[in-house]
């Protein structure tokens, strides 16, 4: 007699997606009626938080990824892009980077973990700027910022020197906060091998539409960062909305309410985070910011199959409130979701997804950070150390592991270099400055 086997399909190769996976292979050890198949766009897994430091050059770029095929041995990968889900008959399809090919994908189980998107709608022209999510913009980004410092450096024009050296953050978030922080460290080490380049010379700006910076943080914690960076330089436009970003004469034009514009050659969009394009093709019941709504088993609702985690998920805690769309969640999210749907599959009841933060934390660069763990908030270096610990563990494999605490020894040691990581030709490069998007790096590279 020949059994069937069971498909358990999870989309999307972040933090929910790959950890679900892991989970579901070791659960399914002894099981071997059961196969699970991860689909992802990129073929390695980014450990985001170290993203700043890979693209300031204290992280070989590499070393911030794991390769997915090395993280499992049970699991099948599939590299492509989810196109289309069809819920009638459980099939997904997808197609592979740069083919024209469609790969038609079949599942008993459907887990939906393809994250979000950095959310460029709230601010007119911001599509034609630089965001910070994946690994190509890291690269992009260290390659402008190199590229704008040998320009200004033989540059006698004032104006357009003043222009070459600005950068602007819209978005007062932890990433925004974060990137600002890895940002002035990177700029000032960059200025020892400029003789015509100061530190005055550099002009860091965050813009931020609110009252306060990183509303999830302790405002204590919060407030020690701000002045931090403001020690740094930075200058920040507290309640201040964006009014538009316009292009001219290749560089940004950035309108605030006030009249007052700010000119840069480098704009970088740190403005949140919005639900995955694709949840709109999908026929399931989402919240009022586009995310799946879920069951505290993090069931879709109003499905028995589908299953959804992460930035794309609306999951209820006890009091009905959406969890945070933080990595923390994501990782014990997966835990849980595997181990209901092996109980699913096994006809036991499913367990609902409780979790009490643990802590938030952030890197501001020059051996500094600021955390709030449980009740205790802890700032400077011992902040930062913890915040280096925490993520290097979550990294998958100690070949990553200890490659990155390679990079991190020699960081110590030696300062960032000034060589451009050329992983395009100039020519394509070209249609990237400025209004580089994530889809037109992604372009070039491929």
């Amino acid at each position: 007699m020949i059994v069937s086997k069971r498909k358990l399909l999870i989309l999307g190769g972040g933090f929910g997606g790959v950890y679900t996976a892991r989970h579901l292979e070791t659960l399914l050890k002894r099981h071997h009626d059961a196969e699970v198949t991860l689909v992802s766009q990129y073929n390695y897994f980014l450990m985001t938080p170290l993203l700043f430091e890979a693209g300031s050059g204290v992280l070989e770029a590499r070393h911030a990824v794991s390769p997915l095929r090395k993280l499992f041995s049970r699991v099948r990968f599939v590299q492509a892009d989810v196109q289309e889900v069809d819920f009638e008959h459980r099939t997904v399809s997808a197609k592979p980077p740069g083919g024209n090919e469609v790969y038609l994908l079949d599942y008993t189980h459907l887990v939906i973990a393809v994250g979000g998107v950095t959310n460029t709608s709230i601010i007119p022209g911001a599509d034609k700027v630089s965001t910070f999510k994946v690994l190509a913009d890291a690269i992009f980004l260290r390659n402008h910022a190199i590229e704008l410092f040998e320009r200004a450096d033989v540059e006698n024009d004032p104006r357009t020197k003043q222009r070459l050296l600005a950068f602007v953050i819209a978005g007062g978030g932890l990433v925004g906060i974060e990137l600002v922080g890895e940002l002035t460290e990177f700029l000032k080490n960059l200025t020892r091998s400029y003789p015509r380049i100061n530190d005055s010379d550099i002009h860091i700006d965050l813009i931020e539409g609110g009252p306060l910076l990183m509303k999830e943080m302790d405002r204590g914690l919060a407030d020690y960062a701000q002045t931090i960076l403001t020690q740094r330089g930075v200058r920040f436009h507290m309640n201040t909305r964006v009014q538009r970003i316009d292009q001219e004469h290749g560089y940004h034009i950035v309108r605030l309410p006030n009249g007052e514009t700010l000119e840069a050659a480098t704009v970088i969009a740190a403005t949140g985070v919005k639900a995955n394009p694709l949840l709109d093709k999908l026929s399931l019941e989402k919240d009022p910011k586009g995310r799946l709504l879920t069951e505290p088993t993090m069931l879709c609702k109003g499905r028995k199959d589908v299953w959804a985690l992460g930035d794309c998920a609306s999951i209820p805690d006890p009091q009905g409130k959406p969890y945070p769309q933080l990595a923390q969640h994501a990782l014990r999210e997966a835990r849980v979701l595997a181990d209901n749907i092996m109980a699913s599959m096994k006809g036991r009841p499913l367990q609902p997804f409780i979790f009490e933060t643990l802590g938030t934390m952030a890197a501001l660069g020059h051996y500094k950070g600021i955390a709030k763990v449980k009740n205790i908030k802890i700032r400077g270096f011992v902040a930062w150390w913890i915040w280096r610990s925490y993520y290097l563990l979550q990294m998958p494999r100690w070949n990553r592991r200890i490659r990155i605490m390679a990079d991190w020894t020699i960081a110590l040691l030696f300062k960032n270099d000034i060589v451009e990581l050329n992983v395009w030709d100039k020519d394509r490069a070209t249609q990237l400055r400025p209004g580089a998007t994530v889809e037109r790096i992604e372009s070039a590279i491929h």
